[in-house]
């Protein structure tokens, strides 16, 4: 049986990235295939490397100007795409190649503290600012616009109120290992 063959876009030290691989390291159904990256030095490439999957390397340029990572994709044989921590906004040409198939995860509950200048501990200095009882992530398709796509699944968990920024970005990353790649897999396998 053919495996239905995903790639995952990061930029970082690429811990989603790890959940993801891990995820489906034997999955019966679905396969990483390749890590694309727009950093060289980030720590993902390695993570990537321990699971023997290939990665390609890009520039803005390369990314926003050309078709080498819409043919790296093919060349592949990609069936959809995960962002993993991957900062720049998706080109229409990528979101068009892959209708219904780019999935990305944000650590908050959208469409509260999202869009653009809104990742990272951005997001959780802001919920704090803002006084929330809670927080969590959202996972959504990709569409053309920051934090716009339709939302497949939202789990969300409780802010005390001495809990600090970095309290807040501890208990997201658990929400978001524990529940990305599932999410990821439902997509996949036209679960929804």
């Amino acid at each position: 049986m053919n495996k239905n063959r995903i790639a995952i876009f990061a930029s970082g030290s690429g811990t989603n990235a790890q959940k993801i691989f891990e995820y489906f390291e034997n999955h019966d159904k679905v396969e990483v295939v390749l890590l694309l990256c727009n950093k060289t030095e980030a720590g993902v490439l390695e993570r990537a490397k321990n699971f023997d999957i290939p990665t390609f390397n890009f520039s803005r340029e390369q990314f926003y100007n050309t078709q080498s990572v819409l043919h790296t994709l093919k060349k592949f044989k990609v069936d959809a795409i995960a962002l993993a921590g991957f900062m720049w906004l998706i080109p229409t040409y990528l979101v068009e190649a892959f209708p219904n198939k780019i999935v990305n995860i944000h650590p908050a509950l959208l469409p509260k503290f999202g869009g653009k200048g809104m990742y990272g501990m951005h997001v959780h200095e802001a919920v704090k600012a803002a006084g929330e009882s809670e927080t969590g992530i959202t996972i959504h398709l990709v569409n053309e616009h920051y934090d716009e796509g339709s939302i497949l699944a939202q789990f969300s968990c409780r802010i005390e109120p001495n809990d600090s920024p970095d309290e807040i970005a501890r208990k997201v990353q658990v929400l978001e290992h524990e529940n990305y790649a599932k999410v990821i897999e439902n997509l996949v396998l036209n679960k929804f």
